[in-house]
């Protein structure tokens, strides 16, 4: 193997630790760290007229999300990084979550797709 090889291996397993981070920290109801893990000039859609561009608009996104959710659960799986540099990957996973509201409405079970495109800024 070479030493291509084994950065590339090495910086897929940091992008797949990466989505289980935003995972855990979505189901802990810790924006704070979400957060961290988005450039300053991120765009994020979750679904039609439901997103954020850049950081702090992306921030109040998940203000209060605690309060809409009891408890969620995110599984990632079958995630795929294609690199297109050095320095950005395109990402595409499969998302399982369940999601327990506080309003008076039945628990959800969602079956989705991540879509991303991941940034190295300063070696992260």
């Amino acid at each position: 193997m070479t030493d291509q090889q084994i950065s590339r291996l090495l910086e897929q397993q940091a992008i797949e630790r990466m989505m289980f981070e935003y995972s855990y920290y979505l189901d802990m109801n810790d924006p704070v760290n979400m957060a961290t893990l988005f450039v300053d000039d991120c765009e994020v859609s979750y679904a039609p007229n439901f997103g954020a561009v850049g950081i702090e608009a992306y921030k109040k996104t998940l203000d209060g999300i605690g309060t809409f959710f009891k408890g969620t659960s995110h599984h990632n799986s079958n995630t795929v990084v294609d690199f297109i540099s050095e320095t950005e990957a395109d990402v595409r996973s499969i998302v399982l979550a369940v999601h327990r509201y506080t309003k008076e409405r039945p628990d959800g079970i969602l079956y989705g797709q991540y879509f991303d495109r991941v940034v190295k800024v300063d070696g992260q």
